[in-house]
């Protein structure tokens, strides 16, 4: 093996690999039966073998039923586990599948019955087995989406979703690293031709990997991007909490309605001021996430100058109504679209 070819992953960097999943007493392992998931379960295992005290892993394998040989890979995952000494069972995506969207679907799908076997098994976390090379082509994703600065951030080492701790103990590793760890012990795994299916857009930027590589913008790169985002993010966060607090004219409560000073939030620097809109809006509206452009055409129409102060704005923005008026701009929930037209039928 040469100087340039990846190395597997070696026992003394388990540790601080590992060290998110530590304070955890089970951890559920996410294993698919490709290359990455393959290595996080060997390697938690193998983690596991070299520690006097820590969690009890556990596995699961998502079968999408979206190929033939998902069934198939889905039990040789299992064998894996097994060998492992890591109990292990698949969960079947039953539903109807959509005719659009199947890879969002299938994604969200997929973290629902980790979260739910999650729970079974009482586990307080679940492993992913996301690398460098996911981070960046996370980061290209959103770029080309119009995400702002905490969608550029991407994927972060510890996250939560559906009341589960996320850890990612693998996000800074690059791939070619796990596949030399599995090629080193021998040990087989799945590909899955959609990885490379260009009608979605994941495979169609992966393709662009190796041009992008050359001109600089190389996983590596990408992936320093979203760790200076991911601060930017929590520096920005902090900001808007401290500015709400000072701004905040009654308790912040989930059904509202909000209130906060007019003139303070017309001062905030833009950023701050859209993060506070979209937490207030999201506090109390009914409709899901605020998309970001028409909530940055929101905060520009509230503060255009040629509001005056003693006229009234309103819009209704992702099920909340947003409403200027005299020294506050008040936040509360719209009335359900589809009980009003049924009132006025």
């Amino acid at each position: 093996m040469s100087a340039a070819d990846p190395q597997p992953i070696a026992d003394s960097e388990l540790d601080l690999l590992f060290a998110p999943l530590a304070r955890f007493g089970r951890v559920l392992i996410a294993v698919s039966g490709g290359p990455d998931s393959s290595a996080l379960a060997v390697l938690a295992a193998r983690w596991r073998a070299l520690r006097e005290s820590g969690p009890r892993l556990f596995a699961a394998t998502v079968d999408h039923r979206l190929r033939p040989s998902s069934t198939s890979e889905a039990e040789a995952a299992g064998r894996l586990c097994a060998a492992l000494g890591i109990a292990h069972v698949i969960l079947p995506w039953t539903a109807e599948k959509p005719s659009a969207g199947i890879q969002e679907a299938a994604r969200a799908a997929r973290y629902g019955l980790l979260a739910a076997h999650a729970r079974v098994v009482g586990a307080e976390a679940v492993a992913l087995a996301h690398t460098r090379d996911d981070q960046a082509e996370t980061v290209l994703f959103r770029l080309a989406r119009g995400s702002g600065l905490s969608g550029l951030a991407a994927m972060r080492t510890v996250s939560e979703r559906d009341g589960i701790v996320l850890v990612r103990p693998l996000l800074g590793m690059p791939k070619a690293r796990l596949v030399a760890s599995l090629q080193a012990r021998g040990l087989p795994f799945a590909t899955d031709p959609s990885n490379f299916d260009v009608r979605f857009a994941r495979p169609r930027l992966r393709a662009l990997a190796p041009a992008l590589a050359r001109e600089g913008l190389g996983a590596e790169r990408l992936a320093v991007l979203a760790r200076r985002m991911a601060r930017a993010d929590a520096a920005l966060e902090a900001a808007t909490a401290a500015a709400q607090s000072a701004l905040i004219l009654d308790r912040w409560t989930q059904s509202g309605p909000l209130r906060f000073d007019r003139a303070g939030f017309s001062a905030l620097p833009e950023e701050i001021a859209l993060r506070l809109l979209e937490r207030a809006i999201s506090q109390v509206g009914a409709e899901g996430p605020v998309e970001l452009a028409k909530l940055e055409a929101l905060l520009a129409r509230l503060q255009a100058a040629d509001i005056p102060q003693g006229e009234v704005f309103r819009q209704t923005l992702a099920g909340a109504i947003v409403t200027a008026r005299g020294g506050e701009v008040r936040v509360e929930r719209a009335p359900d679209r589809r009980k009003t037209a049924s009132d006025r039928a």
